[in-house]
């Protein structure tokens, strides 16, 4: 199993494991032994789980407007735990790679291997809830065709996605492709960079 097919999987079985009680405020129950790459992958999709529902339960047009205030902070602190976790695995990847010698003319890519797999945690949580559009009995046989049509696109795109960052991987250990991180330095979260906060600092 490569590894793509390995993080395919381990993402679903997260998605499942949350749909079971389908609460934002569940635990994680990581099943996977401490230091392995797929706990790592289970904990970022845990994440991205919670924040799709946080993101749904945020639209309700009826919600209380304190709700919702305290649900973008938990929004936002669950963005930071996110990247601080493809960081992480970005990291996990600079170690399994350390002792390769780029070749001369290997190129960088845009995207590192990490962010990469973030995207297909997310879309691995696009099919499985286009997936349930697509097969709800209690929706219009249109809305169902249409849901098909884009979970169709959805998986070819998984296909493709995964190829490329299987490809991506293959270049970096045969050298083919220099592997180089940038830290995200989010400024939002932080009180010495969002004006915001450490203006309301310097005034107390």
């Amino acid at each position: 199993m490569n590894f793509t097919e390995t993080a395919w999987k381990v993402f679903n079985q997260s998605i499942e494991d949350y749909h079971v009680s389908d609460d934002v405020n569940a635990l994680i129950n990581n099943p996977f032994e401490k230091d392995s790459l797929e706990r790592i992958l289970y904990a970022k999709n845990w994440i991205d789980t919670v924040q799709w529902h946080l993101e749904d339960i945020i639209r309700d047009e009826n919600i209380d407007p304190a709700e919702a205030l305290q649900l973008k902070r938990t929004i936002d602190a669950s963005n930071q735990k996110r990247t601080d976790l493809v960081e992480f695995i970005d990291s996990w990847f600079l170690t399994k790679f350390e002792n390769i010698t780029p070749g001369p003319d290997a190129k960088i890519n845009t995207e590192t291997p990490a962010w990469a797999v973030d995207r297909l945690s997310i879309l691995a949580l696009k099919v499985y809830h286009m997936s349930l559009e697509a097969n709800r009995e209690s929706a219009s046989e249109e809305h169902r065709a249409n849901c098909q049509a884009k979970l169709d696109v959805l998986l070819t795109q998984k296909e493709d996605l995964s190829t490329s960052i299987d490809q991506l991987l293959t270049d970096i250990e045969y050298g083919n492709v220099k592997m180089k991180v940038y830290k995200q330095m989010k400024m939002y979260n932080d009180d010495s960079l969002n004006p915001i906060l450490y203006q309301k600092g310097q005034q107390k």
